[in-house]
């Protein structure tokens, strides 16, 4: 397994194409303002290190035997998904962001399900070539970009009736040695702290979008790929001088779209190439795994739990009872997020190919509450950290020889804590609640892996209404 440092290096190794501001970023790694995001993936391998962590970031490959880090495993059982989703409470604890790895891991998995159901229709060899792939990363051990996400263009059009062919991602053209395909992907999670992108259809497909019923693999610089980082509120404060404006003082996450320009892809990474009928179980597998991810969430609730307590602490409301009753509801909260992920993972199921899935119903409604409960933490935050958290003057301010001894005597509150220091607890609750963490924490809880929509059709589809009435009318003495 790599160390943090190791990846580290591995990026400086790749050929990104990175637009920033209009300009292409010339050292991706050391960008200011890309660099936190790089430091939230780099933890996933120093941690996998620690003795005290091996237990939940380490996992045995089914495929060699050998110890890799749990983002490149296949889940082998109920064990293994639990231990996904305490994994990614840790993580999100550690880092008060998103650390990028998950939408790779839960790619991996939907597609070890899917290449296996299509070689038993078929007689293909998808499969085969997906475990000389993942093999392949897990010696790596590499950051994959799970790419689902295509623009779309009109909503209400199908992919091949839209006016722009490239609205999704498509094949243009076949080869003796592999395809060209062209298109772009939206919203990607940690794309540029990638070494590999695996692209996936974002819907279910008909016959006559055959053309966009593909997935594959390519690394993150081959020709033809461009990423264009998206940006976040608050984004360009990591350019200011000192640190106290940014909140989150070491990571962050990041999105980008990724576009295809004529890219060429070799026979042996595509893992679906027309099977339109596989494209609806590809996307509701990946979906159920990262809908179950978003334990990630309750690991920065756990953050900005603890930042609304230094908080109360700091301004000296603490004890007042309407304080205690808002931590005891913002801990309420969170801690029914953990459940509902742990629930969908005590309900996994074995299919078919060996990889054991997500109960899907219980991770619909799992990531149904994320779409809503993120939002009430954060409003609770606010209101206990009062109006200053967006009204404070900056850190120059702070330290002006002119007016910094006013900022320091006015926003002084409890005696023994420094005005610094109250500020720094209320920059954090900013930065998670409205600055660049507010991306991964309340945005992504609405849209990611889904917008609430996507889960309420899907909770429809899966509960059984059948038998619910079946037991009712049973109960009441109906007879039919």
């Amino acid at each position: 397994m790599k160390t943090g440092k190791e990846y580290e290096e591995s990026l400086r190794k790749l050929n990104l194409v990175v637009y920033l501001f209009g300009k292409r970023v010339e050292n991706v790694v050391d960008d200011p303002i890309i660099r936190p995001s790089m430091n939230a993936v780099k933890l996933t391998y120093d941690l996998a290190a620690m003795p005290e962590y091996e237990d939940l970031l380490t996992a045995t490959s089914h495929i060699t035997g050998k110890k890799i880090n749990r983002f490149t495993h296949i889940h082998q059982s109920k064990e293994d998904l639990v231990k996904k989703t305490k994994m990614e409470r840790l993580l999100g604890a550690q880092t008060g962001c998103c650390f990028q790895r998950c939408v790779g891991m839960d790619a991996l998995n939907a597609l070890s399900i899917t290449t296996f159901n299509i070689d038993k229709k078929y007689g293909t060899e998808y499969n085969k070539r997906f475990l000389k792939y993942l093999e392949y990363v897990q010696q790596e051990d590499l950051v994959c970009d799970g790419a689902m996400t295509d623009p779309k263009g009109d909503r209400s059009l199908s992919p091949s009736q839209q006016p722009d062919k490239d609205a999704f991602l498509h094949v243009v053209s076949e080869k003796e040695d592999g395809i060209i395909v062209r298109g772009a992907k939206a919203h990607q999670t940690g794309a540029v702290n990638s070494h590999e992108i695996i692209v996936m259809p974002t819907i279910s497909m008909r016959e006559e979008d055959k053309e966009y019923a593909i997935s594959f693999a390519v690394p993150s610089d081959t020709k033809g790929i461009t990423y264009i980082y998206g940006r976040q509120s608050c984004d360009t404060r990591k350019l200011e001088k000192g640190t106290l404006d940014r909140g989150n003082q070491y990571y962050g996450g990041h999105e980008a779209l990724v576009v295809f320009d004529d890219v060429f892809v070799p026979w042996e990474r595509v893992f679906m190439y027309k099977e339109y009928e596989f494209a609806g179980e590809l996307v509701e597998n990946f979906a159920s795994y990262h809908r179950q991810s978003y334990a990630c969430k309750v690991g920065v609730g756990d953050v900005l739990i603890g930042a609304a307590q230094v908080a109360a602490e700091y301004n000296g409301a603490a004890k007042a009872s309407h304080v205690k009753e808002k931590i005891i509801e913002m801990n309420h909260l969170n801690e029914t997020l953990f459940c509902g992920s742990l629930a969908c993972a005590l309900e996994g199921t074995k299919q078919p190919s060996g990889t054991f899935l997500v109960n899907t119903l219980l991770a619909n409604v799992c990531k149904q509450n994320v779409t809503r409960f993120p939002y009430e933490i954060a409003r609770l935050a606010q209101d206990i950290a009062g109006g200053l958290m967006v009204t404070m003057p900056s850190e120059e301010d702070l330290n002006s020889p002119e007016v910094g001894h006013w900022v320091k005597k006015y926003f002084k509150a409890v005696a023994n804590v420094s005005t610094e220091n109250r500020l720094r607890i209320l920059r954090l609750i900013e930065n998670i609640t409205l600055g660049t963490a507010a991306v991964g924490y309340l945005t992504e809880s609405m849209h990611g892996a889904g917008s609430p929509q996507a889960q309420r059709i899907m909770i429809a589809r899966q509960v059984n209404m059948e038998e619910k009435k079946k037991i009712a009318k049973k109960l009441c003495g109906i007879e039919e």
